[in-house]
């Protein structure tokens, strides 16, 4: 009990007072001493390498679920013929489902083909018909042509100088004979007149004796019947040299008349063919411009035979994989499944449908994790949100649970896989899959 009250008195004797003395400078050096290792400690801390995952705490993550599809990137396309080519079947298929085809390859001919590659070798006829008419044109007419129209022109002129010969010879001589018969019937009228007048006195003679009893009735019945016949003479003379005279007039005039037709028919011709001649000389604007407009017409032609020909070729727009056939030879083609479906399945990317209450917390450049939804492929891919979308709409991938909501409204997020992971799954365009976009890690 003394030795206690002793340690718990207040006033010390020397002997106490040292005891307390070198507690307190033991207990300074302690904590001198803890004091240098915490701060060693710190030292190494900071210098030190982190520590592994496994001796760090777990991390929160926070990740946003959707139901999602697998589709080539660019999404996959149908191909099909021109909505002009109506009815149009497949003629030959040149590619097999999971082929891969390049840019600009043939996938189909259909069956309007042979029949537009004859039209392009008809166009092509024609453009070179109007290349040639054109360039004749241009160079005018050949020295042969115009040679051949002047000498036609010499041939008509010749013609025209022979026919008035001919006529002015016709008519001279039907002037000569219209002369010659009026010279000779005048004479016999002059004649006939003479013997008409020495029958008329011998008459008036005879009748003076018959009536003095000199001669008998029989005598001047003779004379009388004289006188009759040389008036009838002379009455026929004259209706011959009328009838001669009116006659030979006639064919005068009516040979003048044709000789006048010949010439002027003659003379038109030689018009014209000069006319000819001058056209095959001369290079008209219009001539070319319309024999240019004819070979403007057939290039049209032939371009257009070139679209068709297109039209009737299917082609690869881009290097991608055949998905799947719809149609085969002989089968007609609708706009709605076209001939074959394609995508750029070396690229592929998941369509996540994001709902509307949780698209703001994503963000282009988001990991996501990828896992198929029925085993279509096993283990999980990896991703990155690429696009997200501006458009609300319904859901298009329906969830296995019968008690999910399927008018829900959802935005469409896609998400481009790894390299490594689009190669493992380019055979599952349209396979349906769960998205789990991380949004945060704390």
């Amino acid at each position: 009990m003394v030795g206690k009250n002793k340690l718990t008195d207040p006033i010390l004797s020397p002997s106490g007072k040292r005891q307390i003395l070198l507690v307190s400078l033991l207990a300074l050096l302690a904590g001198g001493t803890s004091i240098f290792y915490s701060k060693n400690l710190i030292a190494r801390r900071q210098t030190e390498p982190a520590i592994t995952l496994k001796q760090a705490p777990k991390s929160k993550i926070t990740k946003i679920t959707a139901l999602g599809r697998l589709e080539p990137e660019g999404e996959s396309i149908k191909l099909s013929a021109s909505p002009d080519l109506g009815g149009a079947k497949v003629d030959k298929l040149l590619v097999k489902e999971g082929e891969i085809v390049h840019k600009d390859q043939t996938i189909a001919i259909l069956d309007g083909y042979e029949r537009q590659k004859a039209q392009i070798t008809s166009a092509k006829q024609d453009i070179e018909i109007a290349k040639a008419n054109l360039a004749v044109v241009k160079a005018g007419a050949k020295q042969g042509e115009i040679a051949a129209q002047q000498a036609n022109i010499g041939k008509l002129e010749a013609q025209l100088a022979g026919e008035k010969s001919r006529f002015k010879y016709k008519i001279d001589e039907l002037r000569a004979e219209l002369l010659g018969q009026i010279n000779t019937q005048q004479a016999t009228i002059s004649r006939l007149k003479a013997q008409l007048g020495n029958a008329q006195r011998e008459h008036q003679r005879y009748q003076q004796l018959a009536q003095e009893a000199v001669i008998s009735d029989s005598n001047l019945d003779q004379v009388r019947l004289k006188l009759d016949t040389n008036q009838q003479a002379l009455a026929e003379a004259q209706a011959n040299y009328s009838r001669t005279k009116q006659t030979l007039t006639h064919q005068i005039e009516e040979t003048q008349a044709i000789g006048i037709q010949t010439f002027n028919t003659l003379e038109k011709q030689i018009v014209q063919a000069k006319e000819t001649l001058t056209q095959i000389k001369e290079v008209r604007p219009v001539d070319v411009q319309k024999a240019q407009a004819q070979l403007d017409k057939a290039q049209a032609d032939y371009t257009k035979a070139k679209e068709d020909l297109n039209k009737s070729i299917i082609k690869a727009p881009f290097t991608a994989q055949i998905l799947k056939i719809y149609r085969h030879p002989g089968e007609g083609i609708t706009q709605s499944d076209g001939v074959v479906e394609l995508g750029q399945t070396d690229k592929m990317l998941v369509v996540a449908e994001v709902y509307e209450s949780d698209i703001s917390q994503i963000k282009t450049g988001q990991r996501a994790i990828i896992k198929s939804e029925n085993g279509s492929f096993n283990g999980a891919l990896k991703g990155n949100v690429i696009e997200v979308g501006y458009k609300v709409g319904k859901k298009d991938v329906l969830s296995t649970d019968p008690a999910a909501d399927v008018d829900v409204r959802v935005i469409e997020v896609k998400i481009k896989l790894n390299p490594e992971d689009s190669k493992k799954v380019n055979r599952l365009t349209n396979s349906k899959v769960t998205a789990e976009i991380i949004t945060s890690v704390k």
